[in-house]
């Protein structure tokens, strides 16, 4: 795959290591980011954020490289899902978009095991969202 230019949101970002994921607009798998392909502050780097990007193939996949802001978070943040357990009088649980599940897995992956690759995280990714779509647990 060659370079391609993307927009997408920033759906984590950590700055002590310098790290995250943006999610493309054209829905495909989420790139990675790193604090070395920003000309701008980091710390402009939230959830949320909307930005464009060359996605180029790395060692483990797609990269972001040459990133621009484009625009400031959502009032919807990323991620402002139901409660678990709080899904409404119903008992139901939440149907969520591929986005969002992704987002927390991403988030969850990371924040129990900070030393995971972006390679890792993805395969995960993948496998649980092969189960929540076979169990209906997500629609887009």
């Amino acid at each position: 795959m060659g370079m391609a230019v993307l927009t997408g949101k920033v759906i984590r970002f950590d700055e002590v290591r310098g790290y995250g994921f943006v999610a493309p607009d054209d829905g495909d798998e989420d790139v990675f980011l790193h604090v070395n392909d920003l000309g701008f502050d980091k710390k402009l780097l939230t959830p949320g954020t909307r930005v464009r990007f060359v996605a180029e193939e790395g060692h483990r996949g797609l990269k972001a490289s040459r990133v621009q802001i484009v625009d400031g978070p959502s009032t919807a943040a990323v991620g402002q899902n139901v409660p678990a357990g709080d899904a409404g009088d119903d008992g139901m649980c939440d149907i969520m978009s591929t986005t969002e599940l992704t987002t927390e897995i991403t988030e969850s992956l990371l924040a129990a095991v900070p030393t995971l690759t972006a390679e890792q995280i993805v395969l995960v990714r993948r496998s649980v969202l092969a189960i929540a779509t076979k169990h209906g647990w997500v629609e887009d």
